[in-house]
């Protein structure tokens, strides 16, 4: 057996080919083929995604719009069949408060009612115008002791002054004595009708009130003895004080304790006159309407 030139075999195949007539591969080629393949398929891919997504934004705003209108159509629905609410009352509805433009009536004086007898109607008395058994001023306490009512008020008077009074139509004098460490003091209260008859005869006052011993307090302040006298009025009232020692001395201007007896028992008189204009006038304010 003879071989041809040139070949490994000489068979029909030709030389540099398979004896059993295939053929070796090209992998070059063949991975290029592959790679392209890949390539195409990852497009595809790409594509088919951006086309899902755009389809499914377009949904999505199909059904936004669709219940926007949905939405409206309902509204427009409701409100049509929903009733109009009812109309409030304006503020010029309410009620006006009113205001009577008659002014209230100003509270009684107190002073009106012991300003004359016409008004002044409480109870009068000893024991009105002096209660107790002691009076308190401040730190002092003084012992009350005799008192008296008389309607001849000359007889409770000393010197002029007795006919002072009934000249100008004194109705009633009120006296009580008041003492404390030797020192004694009177106070006479003279009453009249109205307060002009009142002021007269204070201003024409000449003499003093007699002192009133008893209820253990002796005899005092009657001639010859000197003895401090005071003269005040409020209202209808006139009210006197004579004050000094039981003792019979005469008073002076050094003799602080019968000065400080002496006002204090005339500013409690002047207390209680005030108070019964106060009480009277407090309870004209409170009375019913006639």
């Amino acid at each position: 057996m003879s071989y041809g030139q040139g070949g490994s075999w000489g068979g029909p195949g030709g030389p540099g080919q398979d004896p059993y007539g295939s053929q070796t591969p090209d992998w070059a080629a063949l991975a290029d083929a592959s790679a392209a393949r890949a390539r195409r398929k990852r497009w595809l891919m790409i594509g088919g995604g951006v086309l899902a997504t755009a389809a499914v934004g377009a949904i999505v705003a199909t059904a936004v719009v669709s219940m926007d209108k949905g939405g409206e159509r309902a509204s427009d629905k409701n409100a049509t069949e929903l009733p109009a609410p009812p109309e409030l009352p304006t503020e010029s509805a309410a009620p006006e408060p009113t205001f009577s433009s008659v002014d209230p009536l100003p509270p009684p004086n107190p002073k009106d009612f012991i300003s004359s007898a016409d008004k002044d109607k409480a109870p009068l008395s000893a024991d009105t115008l002096f209660p107790g058994g002691r009076l308190t001023m401040g730190d002092r306490v003084y012992r009350k002791g005799a008192t008296t009512r008389t309607t001849n008020c000359a007889a409770a008077a000393q010197g002029t002054l007795g006919s002072i009074l009934a000249s100008n139509g004194c109705d009633q004098v009120i006296r009580a004595t008041y003492s404390k460490d030797g020192v004694a003091v009177t106070v006479g209260v003279a009453v009249f009708e109205k307060e002009a008859q009142a002021l007269k005869a204070k201003d024409e006052a000449k003499g003093g009130i007699a002192s009133l011993s008893g209820d253990g307090v002796p005899t005092f302040c009657r001639a010859p003895s000197v003895c401090r006298k005071v003269t005040n009025s409020v209202g209808r009232y006139v009210y006197f004080t004579v004050g000094g020692f039981t003792s019979g001395k005469d008073v002076t201007e050094s003799d602080k304790d019968v000065y400080t007896t002496g006002d204090d028992i005339a500013e409690f008189t002047f207390r209680q006159i005030l108070g019964r204009g106060r009480a009277q006038a407090s309870a004209a304010a409170t009375a019913p309407a006639a």
